[in-house]
């Protein structure tokens, strides 16, 4: 909030001075054209600074989810071989279980290629349309 009180001040006694409310200090802008330059100047400036910082903050985000992806795929691995030794133990234990079928299908390795991929094929796909 410094930021805009601060420009509120200098923005205030600027058109106080022009107008001639200051009467120890002369008018010098008394048709305000140079303080439209200047605020149009600093707002060319802070639409960059701000672009930069989106740019930058995309980029923090794009890695956290690519950082987060890696995990989900070394959990989908490590869940996978759970499900692989769990079953291993019910054979050998001779216990059947009723989720037989969705047990193959849960046991398959995913590819993480294969899911990137995908990912990029959707991305894409989206873009496109």
């Amino acid at each position: 909030m410094t930021f805009v009180y601060l420009h509120l001040a200098i923005l205030v006694a600027w058109i106080l001075a022009n107008l001639g409310a200051m009467p120890a200090i002369p008018a010098w802008d008394p048709t305000f054209v140079i303080l439209a330059m200047v605020a149009s100047v600093e707002a060319i400036f802070l639409s960059t600074f701000v672009l930069i910082n989106q740019n930058r903050m995309a980029e923090h985000s794009e890695r956290r989810a690519e950082l987060d992806l890696q995990i989900s795929l070394l959990n989908e691995h490590e869940t996978t071989r759970l499900i692989e030794m769990v079953a291993a133990l019910a054979v050998r234990l001779n216990v059947s279980t009723p989720a037989d079928k969705e047990l193959r299908q849960l046991a398959e390795n995913v590819d993480p290629r294969k899911v990137m991929t995908q990912i990029q094929q959707a991305s894409e796909d989206q873009q496109e349309a």
